[in-house]
């Protein structure tokens, strides 16, 4: 038996070793499966998905358009032009650039050149954008300077911000973690234990990620890397600071550590699966998301949460089976052979406890209020999309591009809308974009053009080159042609995206409508609709979790109503924070989706760890006793675990991206509300106030607790 107790708890520890040895590598290799092209998040049926398929019969190549900027103080004269066009000369060097480059395009009032230059879609964007930005600093003449922008400038810069999420992201995180652990414990060994257990589940669930991506089975993004990290550093260190509890509390009754083992993983192993598995059912909703780059994120961070659950089931019990008492060192707990089995709850939440048992009434009102109050800021959240300029957050050479760009030539230029249209319907297409205010000028893709395109007005397709020059016929593509439209405003503007919706309501089915604007169009309306579908559909699952957990209707309902309120809440606040404090520019549609499955699933475990050790305790003592007992012992370790998941989300705020910061506010603001006020003082005070009932349709509504069990400062009034 010696043996065993020590064999098979060593034997676990050695296959995570193993598994976090072989997942370990993985950190550096996520952007071999990678994927950061917006519009192959869209589903199949959207029009810019269509036409990005398409684009390669009219235009050959498949090309990731870069915008070079060469601008002056004063205008360029001819021997500046000439050094930049010896510098663009040698671009088509540059690994990954398309040899189709443009040439020089001075603008009308002569301080600013555009180049168009065409990078390989099979190249390392990122690469491919850096080594062209590289070459252009070299040879420019005096008082020029040059920015890289457009679709493949911005695909670069948000390369770029992602790049902290391998070291900067998880090393804040785990030190934030750290810190929280040895602050909560006092102890050497066990923040260590607790932190193998959560950075084991993170390489083992990477592992796995990286295989299914690279199978082509789901997909892997920056976003979604650096929230898979945070969520199972977080999920895995909650659940491992609800074992730990459990088992130093153990301890002080079991002399035996694997009695106190055995009690422990038996008293942990319901509300840790059953949190696990509520967060892992909100997140597989998004599979119902239209939107790939949100459906993708589902299996990835189930994985994540399902990794962290058995970690912390199998890992760190055997770690501290192996330890014992030392793993709590300098503060071991002591068997206490006249304790018995019976807790006596003591210090600050058994005093919080009796609090809320003498004003229930007073503190859910006075709680519900402020609650309520904070959510009515939810009016003022602006979560109807962004620029892609504004998605970095900090210095951005393509946003500083763009913006230079619009001082001299036409905001979309590099940037065109794609309109496949009918041949005999060219003309006609052609008059209309012409007439919308918001199109600056119109050609069609022609083969026998020497630029590959030829304008059109009015009048017709125009010929290039001396008078008398024949103009040249459109490249057709299964009878249709490529019209390619020049907004007047930046093709990541409200008033870009204003025309296309404009153009499709004005066309109505005669025009399929692509591009970057397009695609942000229909990304934007894809992420609404998954809103509005899935959040829905996350609160009916949890609440049916919830009822069959704690075999209970009526208090299933009201931890829904009460997350759902503190959901609320931290929106409200979070968006006066985004408009007043932060001045940031409106947020993603996805933002409040992301944020409500998070909060929801994740503020839902909390309650889960309070009233599966209240039911516990009110099979023994009864609804009140039981009540004031389960928040008096699970307060510490439950306020523990919100600070851990709060800290951990909040280290997103290091990833310079727009989506993330909000993201990281949003949960950590949601979470520690939840973890006290919520879960502290709402969540009990509501129970009271409701009493047995809570327990409906279970036997505990009417079932009374041993007399001799029945504490007289808390006894029940039923």
């Amino acid at each position: 038996m010696r043996t065993l107790r020590i064999l098979i708890p060593s034997a676990l520890v050695l296959v995570w070793l193993v598994a976090a040895g072989i997942g370990g590598p993985y950190f550096g290799r996520i952007d071999e499966v990678s994927n950061n092209d917006q519009t192959a998040y869209l589903p199949s049926s959207a029009d810019a998905t269509t036409v990005q398929q398409r684009l390669t019969d009219f235009l050959g190549d498949d090309t990731v358009p870069a915008i070079v900027i060469f601008v002056a103080d004063s205008e360029l004269d001819d021997g500046q032009l000439d050094d930049l066009r010896a510098v663009v000369d040698g671009l088509a060097e540059v690994p990954g650039v398309d040899d189709e480059i443009s040439p020089l395009l001075p603008s009308e009032d002569g301080l600013a050149v555009e180049v168009f230059v065409p990078i390989d879609a099979d190249a390392d964007l990122g690469e491919a954008v850096m080594a062209l930005r590289e070459h252009l600093t070299t040879g420019l003449p005096d008082g020029v300077t040059v920015h890289v922008t457009g679709p493949a400038g911005f695909s670069a810069d948000l390369v770029d911000a992602f790049a902290g999420i391998d070291g900067l992201l998880l090393g804040v995180a785990l030190a934030a973690v750290g810190i929280i652990l040895v602050i909560v414990y006092r102890s050497v060994l066990l923040p260590i234990m607790v932190l193998m257990t959560s950075t084991f589940a993170l390489c083992v669930a990477l592992l796995v990620n990286w295989l299914l991506a690279n199978a082509d089975i789901l997909i892997l993004t920056g976003q979604t890397q650096g929230i898979l990290f945070i969520l199972v550093i977080g999920a895995a260190t909650d659940y491992a600071l609800l074992y730990t509890s459990r088992y130093r509390e153990e301890l002080t009754i079991h002399q035996d550590r694997l009695v106190a083992t055995k009690k422990a993983w038996r008293g942990s192993v319901e509300p840790i699966v059953a949190s696990g598995g509520t967060v892992i059912a909100g997140l597989l909703c998004l599979l119902l998301s239209d939107l790939k780059s949100n459906s993708s994120l589902g299996p990835v961070a189930a994985i994540g949460i399902a990794t962290a659950i058995v970690s912390a089931l199998t890992l760190l019990p055997s770690m501290l089976l192996l330890a014992g008492r030392v793993a709590f060192w300098p503060r071991m707990p002591r068997f206490d052979k006249d304790h018995g089995e019976e807790i006596v709850p003591t210090g600050a939440y058994a005093r919080v406890g009796s609090f809320v048992d003498r004003h229930a009434r007073a503190v859910w009102i006075v709680v519900l209020l402020v609650l309520l109050a904070g959510a009515a800021g939810v009016t003022q959240l602006r979560a109807d999309g962004v620029a892609q300029s504004d998605l970095i957050i900090g210095g951005s050479d393509a946003r500083d591009g763009q913006l230079v760009q619009a001082e001299h030539f036409p905001g979309g230029s590099g940037s065109p809308v794609y309109l496949i249209v009918a041949e005999e319907d060219l003309q006609e297409v052609a008059d209309r974009l012409l007439a919308h205010d918001g199109i600056d000028s119109v050609s069609v893709t022609a083969e026998d053009s020497p630029s590959g395109t030829a304008p059109i007005t009015d009048e017709g397709i125009q010929p290039l080159g001396p008078p008398g020059t024949p103009a040249p016929d459109p490249t057709v593509s299964q009878g249709e042609v490529l019209l390619q439209a020049t907004l007047a405003d930046a093709a990541d503007s409200q008033g870009a995206e204003q025309v296309i919706r404009d153009l499709r309501a004005e066309l109505d089915g005669q025009a399929l409508i692509g591009g970057v604007t397009a695609t942000d169009v229909d990304t934007i309306d894809a992420s609404i609709h998954d809103r509005t579908i899935i959040i829905p559909i996350v609160l009916v699952v949890i609440a049916a979790i919830l009822m069959v957990l704690l075999r209970a209707v009526v208090i299933g309902l009201v931890l829904l109503f009460t997350t759902v309120v503190s959901f609320a809440t931290a929106l409200g606040v979070s968006a006066l924070i985004f408009n007043h404090l932060l001045d940031l520019p409106g947020a993603d549609p996805a933002v409040p989706l992301y944020g409500f499955v998070f909060l929801v699933a994740l503020g839902v475990d909390y309650n889960i760890f309070l009233m599966t050790r209240v039911r516990e305790e009110t099979i023994h003592h009864g609804t009140r006793t039981g009540l004031v007992r389960g928040l008096s012992i699970t307060g510490g370790v439950i306020t523990s675990a919100g600070l851990v998941l709060a800290a951990t989300f909040a280290a997103l705020a290091v990833i310079p991206i727009l989506f993330l910061l909000q993201l990281a506010v949003i949960v950590a603001l949601g979470v520690l509300m939840d973890t006290f006020i919520v879960r502290t003082l709402l969540v009990p005070a509501l129970s009271l106030e409701i009493g047995r009932a809570i327990w409906w349709p279970s036997k505990l509504v009417s079932a009374e607790r041993p007399a001799h069990a029945r504490a007289p400062e808390h006894a029940d009034p039923e």
